[in-house]
């Protein structure tokens, strides 16, 4: 039997729903904790490959967003201010390191934060991702 004839996987008592952090980290179904959640880098999904969730009504927002810009922000000037006192490198330096540093650090969390509030979204309010109102 193929994973794409697999039965649908209702999350319920015998059916609990993926672990938050295994999911978020994982970039996984909420539902299953199988299936890949995106299908570019930062697209949802429209449906589970392996159960069949339908992950459209996921309503992520603008929230991994604040928390990349936030979280990395933080970081990122914290770097660039011990860097710039202690060894007090030319200007172009900074230009050259802190993009390269940034970009891929802030996909990389945007992933696992989007993934973590979808799946956080699915555990407390299933009803409406399931298409019950």
């Amino acid at each position: 039997m193929s994973t794409d004839t697999a039965a649908p996987h209702p999350a319920g008592p015998d059916h609990p729903p993926a672990g938050i952090l295994a999911a978020a980290l994982g970039c996984r179904c909420p539902r299953c904790g199988k299936g890949k959640l995106f299908e570019g880098l930062l697209q949802v999904r429209p449906a589970c490959a392996v159960c069949g969730l339908d992950l459209r009504a996921h309503d992520a927002g603008d929230g991994p967003a604040v928390f990349a810009i936030l979280i990395l922000g933080a970081i990122m000037v914290a770097g660039l201010l011990i860097v710039e006192f202690r060894y007090q490198p030319p200007f172009w330096v900074h230009a050259v390191i802190w993009p390269a540093l940034l970009l891929p650090a802030i996909i990389l969390l945007m992933r696992v934060l989007k993934a973590g509030l979808v799946a956080l979204q699915y555990r407390h309010r299933r009803s409406e991702m399931l298409g019950g109102g």
